[in-house]
């Protein structure tokens, strides 16, 4: 990473669309960079950390405002590592509820298709399963 590039170079060098560093800029997540007499925004290398970090954070799925709060204690050096860990467990519990939740409805769904026989036959246990208990699909018209 060179010491001073423009956002095109410091968005492909992050990893991210120039639109999302700009956004990031915007919102105050990431210090809005300094501009060059021309007007450009100009990006260091700790810039360029910054948004790979917070890069990082997104694909594990924090929202802005935790990006924001782990951006905080990745930038103290005095931060308590019990802080960083909490904001990971919390997001670790989100993660393994949404896996519990995939998986139920993966085996629902298995179940459905194992149940179907996919043949020519209008009567569909995949329809009946979306449609609810129940539930009686409409008579066609």
């Amino acid at each position: 990473m060179p010491g001073s590039m423009n956002i095109s170079a410091a968005s492909k060098a992050a990893g991210l669309p120039a639109k999302t560093v700009r956004y990031y800029a915007d919102i105050g997540l990431v210090p809005a960079p300094a501009r060059s007499q021309a007007g450009y925004r100009n990006y260091d290398d700790a810039s360029v950390r910054k948004l790979v970090f917070v890069r990082r954070a997104r694909e594990f799925g924090f929202s802005i405002s935790e990006c924001r709060e782990l951006l905080g204690l990745y930038q103290d050096r005095r931060r308590s590592s019990a802080d960083v860990k909490r904001i990971a467990t919390l997001r670790l519990k989100k993660i393994a509820k949404k896996q519990h939740e995939l998986q139920s409805l993966h085996d629902e769904l298995a179940h459905l298709v194992d149940a179907c026989r996919g043949d020519d036959r209008p009567d569909c246990p995949i329809i009946n399963g979306l449609g609810g208990p129940g539930d009686r699909p409409c008579s066609p018209s």
